[in-house]
């Protein structure tokens, strides 16, 4: 079996068990975590010399005394809501058990800290992970608040909802504000070559527990809504059981990871935020090219397709690309991209579009057809999967193959004229990530479809965008910036000369 069709496979089996797992609303439901007091801080002793108080005159003694320790930075914060007439109980129990297990296994001191969001100053570099857990409804959110919270999230912050138990009450109004947060971004399963799952631990089955039954084993489950490649906010609606043995006390009313299974899961989470902090902070920074706001003139413009899987993960690749362009070739072009709808009339009027992507997608039968007449009309298609994703990857092959059913996506040959001019592509450099996987591969991997002897449709599995923009994401399985930038050169200038 592929994996690409393992990774569709075991989404649908964690989705389908998750509906199995759907406890309803229950008035007064009491969480046996709550009841476990928090660890108290540590503390070392200083010695110095002290005197009882009388008689006198007296000879010193000798007494100890607590100090408390030098607090380490702060990587979480564990939102507690201030406000009295909210009555959201909480507990630290989990973050307390997996900031000390992450801090063992990765080597690194920090801390997590619990703090009120009327207080906080909403600067990720003070706290880059926000936590909000609870097994009762969430209180909703100001206006102002959910303001506050995307532009923390755009400046390069994670926040982690968590459903204590697994409870409905939690689950639900956790959605509620994600929407409300992003409106028009998509909270959904994350896919199983995900860093999540991979970043440290190689996290491929949890073993999950409801009530006192016995454990069932499936794949892990999360889901996320994505900031250009990264998972801003990430959503376990199942018990990310950290700090409780659920294996000798189970909990009525609740679901559970195995507490093993959970660490790992947490560990790569901790690990995720960490690595993509650098890359989530320059991806915020908005990039301002001096002819995006002008009027198209008869230069290059290149048309990004709108879809339903993530469509627009690097939208700094595109004018990157077409900045490289001008710099180093005699290619006219405009600092401008547009983004159209397949369903549109105007993709007719640009010679070349462009699609990425990061998770399933599916086009819609008017939109097949449409692509189908365009790229028969003598229009390119150039695509990547962005991050080197593998569920775009399959949608992609799956999709195109509605648009032109009669041909297949086929490797092209080193000798194709692709990889001529302007530059001479023989070899590449591939990121760190799949030198890890492939040691041996420094070919490039493009593949085409040809109608009636001229490329139509130029596809990448390995990401060329993530290289375009030139932001460092740690987990983008695709080419160097240097390569992904001279072969998107390439692929331009054939699309626009042949």
């Amino acid at each position: 079996m592929s994996t690409a069709t393992r990774t569709l496979l075991c989404t649908l089996l964690a989705c389908f068990l998750l509906l199995c797992f759907t406890l309803p609303a229950v008035a007064e439901w009491e969480n046996p975590k709550a009841k476990i007091p928090p660890q108290a801080k540590p503390q070392r002793r200083g010695a110095g010399e002290g005197i009882p108080p009388l008689p006198l005159p007296a000879t010193p003694i000798r007494r100890s005394e607590k100090k408390r320790q030098p607090a380490p930075p702060a990587l979480v914060g564990m939102i507690n809501f201030s406000d009295p007439t909210a009555k959201f109980p909480t507990t630290q129990i989990d973050v307390e058990r997996l900031m000390s297990y992450a801090n063992h296994r990765l080597k690194i001191h920090y801390r997590f800290q619990q703090m009120s969001l009327e207080k906080f100053s909403f600067n990720p570099r003070e706290i880059p992970l926000l936590y909000i857990t609870g097994w009762t409804p969430l209180p909703k959110l100001s206006d102002t608040m959910i303001e506050q919270l995307r532009r923390y999230l755009y400046d390069g912050g994670t926040l982690v909802f968590h459903a204590q138990c697994g409870r409905q009450e939690f689950r639900d109004t956790a959605r509620r504000e994600i929407a409300r947060i992003f409106p028009d971004r998509q909270l959904a399963p994350i896919d199983t070559d995900s860093p999540l799952y991979h970043a440290y631990f190689n996290v491929e089955q949890m073993r999950v527990r409801e009530d006192d039954k016995p454990f069932k084993t499936m794949p892990p489950y999360l889901e996320c809504v994505y900031l250009g490649c990264r998972p801003a906010i990430v959503y376990s609606p199942i018990d990310l059981n950290c700090g409780w043995d659920v294996v000798n006390n189970p909990i009525q009313g609740g679901i559970l990871y195995h507490q093993d299974d959970a660490l790992a899961l947490g560990v790569n989470i901790i690990t995720t935020t960490l690595a993509n902090f650098q890359y989530a902070h320059a991806f915020g920074t908005e990039k301002i090219y001096h002819q995006q706001g002008q009027k198209t003139r008869d230069q290059l413009v290149i048309a990004q397709v709108q879809h339903s899987g993530d469509w627009d993960p690097t939208p700094h690749a595109l004018p990157n690309l077409m900045k490289y362009i001008q710099k180093n070739t005699t290619l006219s072009v405009q600092f401008k991209r547009e983004t159209v709808s397949l369903a549109q009339v105007d993709i007719f009027k640009h010679p070349v579009l462009y699609m990425t992507g990061l998770r399933d997608f599916a086009l819609k039968p008017d939109e097949v057809k449409q692509l189908r007449t365009y790229l028969s009309s003598g229009g390119v298609l150039i695509a990547d999967a962005a991050a080197g994703h593998a569920a775009f990857d399959v949608a992609f092959k799956r999709e195109i193959k509605k648009v032109l059913p009669n041909s297949e996506l086929e490797t092209l040959p080193l000798d194709n004229p692709v990889y001529q001019m302007p530059y001479g592509i023989k070899a590449v450099d591939y990121t760190e990530i799949v030198k890890a996987q492939d040691p041996t591969l420094n070919a490039p991997v493009l593949m085409g479809i040809k109608i009636d002897g001229q490329l139509a449709v130029v596809y990448s599995p390995f990401s060329l965008s993530n290289g375009w923009e030139q932001l460092g994401f740690a987990y983008n399985r695709g080419y160097s910036n240097e390569d992904a930038l001279r072969l998107g050169v390439n692929v331009l200038s054939f699309a626009l000369t042949h």
